[in-house]
């Protein structure tokens, strides 16, 4: 085994140990917007991990593993931050912990408020 496989298998392996440890953080996450938070930022960063180890072990396919990490940091963050607004704006409640709730001041989420009254 080369050394360069083997710095892609340990990478390949970092990912899927932080995909793990996201899918856990999941179950123990209060709330839905926690859960979206948890999701999103260790998804993104496992799967990077995992498709860069791959690069590593397999230079041939280095392309479309590119192509797939730069689509993967587009479309993830985006999606979850529609996920959340959509949550907030359909009255999805915070955990008790919550202490801050920035958007409830912002002038959209107030004339959203408002027009539904």
């Amino acid at each position: 085994m080369e050394i360069l496989e083997l710095i892609g298998a340990i990478t390949t392996l970092t990912g899927s140990l932080i995909l793990l440890v996201a899918s856990i953080g999941l179950l123990r996450m209060p709330d839905v917007y926690n859960r979206l938070q948890v999701g999103t930022k260790a998804t993104t960063l496992g799967t990077i991990l995992s498709l860069l180890g791959i690069i590593l072990i397999m230079p041939g396919w280095w392309g479309k593993l590119v192509l797939l990490i730069f689509f993967v940091m587009m479309t993830s963050p985006v999606s979850s931050h529609v996920l959340a607004r959509a949550s907030y704006f359909i009255k999805i409640p915070f955990t008790d912990k919550t202490v801050v709730d920035k958007l409830k001041v912002s002038a959209k989420a107030r004339k959203v408020e408002y027009e539904k009254k």
